[in-house]
């Protein structure tokens, strides 16, 4: 299925990729040659609510073989963190939290107040991706933990597409050709 880009998609992500000149480019473009996020061909996001019970999330988790699952709002559907399963196995494990305990007491919460998201499409180039995976800061120059994972959504981010790890990206190398 072909994509396109806008024409200020286009100059955007045209801007973005020569800012960054540091970073080498070249490398990544020649590892990926043009592939998006949708050749990683990712699995549809399992959303789960920020009530649901722990058990139910891990359950769904389970089930599906996923990692991270996305968590929203019961009430508006929104966006409002995820639940990373190998961290809520520790705190499982150390007693934190109950299964009986919602959701909420063992996800993460994105923090809105920085205004500011790289948003992840399916068109977004792998390099990209990869650069968003390896970087040390965010979007605006703020300091962050290097991610293991993008939620991936539509340009305005209204929908939750899919969800992207590091071990996808990892995985597509591995059995692309060279």
């Amino acid at each position: 299925m072909a994509s396109y880009l806008t024409g200020s998609e286009a100059f955007a992500q045209e801007k973005k990729f020569t800012a960054d000149a540091n970073t080498s480019t070249a490398a990544w473009s020649d590892k990926y040659r043009g592939a998006t996020i949708e050749d990683l061909d990712p699995p549809p996001a399992l959303s789960i609510s920020s009530n649901d019970p722990i058990s139910s999330a891990m359950m769904a988790a389970y089930e599906r073989d996923y990692t991270h699952l996305t968590v929203i709002s019961s009430s508006k559907r929104s966006l409002l963190g995820y639940l990373s399963i190998p961290r809520l196995k520790e705190l499982l494990q150390s007693g934190a939290v109950k299964e009986s305990d919602p959701v909420s007491a063992a996800m993460q919460r994105f923090n809105r107040r920085r205004g500011i998201y790289q948003v992840i499409t399916m068109e977004t180039p792998l390099e990209e991706l990869e650069r968003f995976f390896e970087s040390e800061t965010g979007p605006n120059g703020e300091k962050r933990e290097k991610q293991q994972f993008a939620v991936v959504t539509d340009v305005a981010r209204k929908f939750v597409l899919g969800v992207a790890t590091k071990q996808d990206l990892e995985e597509f190398v591995k059995r692309r050709p060279t």
